[in-house]
């Protein structure tokens, strides 16, 4: 690996049910509905995570923590997302900086994105000026302007140790 940057891609989609805490970046956020899943189905963590792994050509984030293993049952995603932090620095690489978007209808992200970006930065061991979150709608259109499902997408830049 002489390459000093690579790059990865990562998405993730969970559907929306009642019950369920909603969890954003590691941000508990107060609303009627969760996200369904596995873990604690942090679909922006989730985007993340697959965005470094990719970008280390790790595989995915279901080769390294399957939803039929039970220890990740109900695991914060932020302790998945440290986790892959260390996968990628034993391939002797870092994290320079991660390009986000959360996809929702509802409810309002913004006022809660400045915690996302300290959490997230604390798990990736990076300067919070190095993690950009956003949030779009899908002006009504499809099961996440519905307000049936959110997603998230994101990109990673690692560089050499």
């Amino acid at each position: 690996m002489n390459e000093p940057f690579r790059i990865g891609t990562g998405y993730d989609i969970h559907p929306l049910v009642e019950g369920r805490p909603l969890v954003l970046g590691g941000v508990e956020i107060p609303f009627e509905k969760g996200l369904l899943g596995h873990s604690d189905s942090d679909v922006l963590a989730h985007a993340i995570a697959d965005a470094l792994l990719g970008a280390a050509a790790l595989g995915d984030l279901g080769t390294h923590f399957p939803d039929t293993d039970p220890r990740y049952k109900g695991i914060s995603s932020l302790e998945i997302l440290a986790r892959v932090v260390e996968l990628i620095g034993e391939r002797g690489l870092l994290v320079a900086n991660i390009d986000s978007v959360i996809l929702a209808e509802r409810p309002r992200l913004a006022p809660h994105i400045p915690e996302m970006r300290r959490r997230l930065a604390s798990a990736l061991k990076i300067d919070i000026e190095r993690v950009s979150v956003k949030a779009k709608t899908n002006e009504g259109l499809d099961a996440i302007g519905r307000g049936e499902a959110m997603a998230a997408q994101a990109v990673a830049l690692l560089r050499k140790k």
